[in-house]
């Protein structure tokens, strides 16, 4: 069952990198669909909904977890590693996306089938990833995976994972 468990997200994006328009409604509307819709139930004790904070440091996505009751302040530390190859090959499928947009057809379909298979792919690992520490199902996992690309694209100029 989803419910309203996020009550805000923060993300802390790198200042030398300014998103793109499409990246920036991705971005965007995964955070208001997270705030609108979703299972996040971290395993300490606390009161739903949630605020996160969610940023890229030493390779490794820092998510900072308060409750709505200031009861509740936890850090939650998810290596990138696993995700390399993952993330490496949603890039291209979303590169190859934008540059067949005006081929439209079969061609076009079959890219977006290939680019949502590795979205899938990524949001299993990161639900499976973060099991230890919080309770989240597959379409926040998804919602939460198209952020850590986001956060993503300002490490690709610094260290690479």
């Amino acid at each position: 069952m989803t419910t309203q468990s996020i009550a805000n997200i923060t993300l802390t994006e790198p200042a030398r990198i300014k998103p793109s328009a499409d990246i920036a409604i991705e971005r965007d509307a995964a955070i208001h669909q997270l705030i609108e819709a979703s299972v996040f139930n971290p395993k300490v004790a606390g009161h739903a909904p949630y605020s996160l904070s969610l940023k890229i440091e030493n390779h490794r996505l820092l998510i900072d977890v308060s409750d709505s009751q200031d009861d509740m302040h936890t850090h939650i530390f998810l290596s990138l590693r696993p995700f390399r190859s993952i993330i490496r090959d949603y890039f291209l499928m979303v590169e190859s996306y934008n540059n067949a947009r005006h081929l439209g057809g079969a061609k076009l379909e079959a890219i977006d089938m290939g680019r949502r298979g590795i979205h899938n792919e990524g949001a299993e690992l990161l639900k499976d990833l973060l099991s230890n520490d919080v309770d989240i199902d597959f379409e926040t996992a998804r919602r939460f995976f198209t952020l850590v690309c986001v956060l993503h694209i300002g490490q690709v100029r610094g260290p690479r994972i």
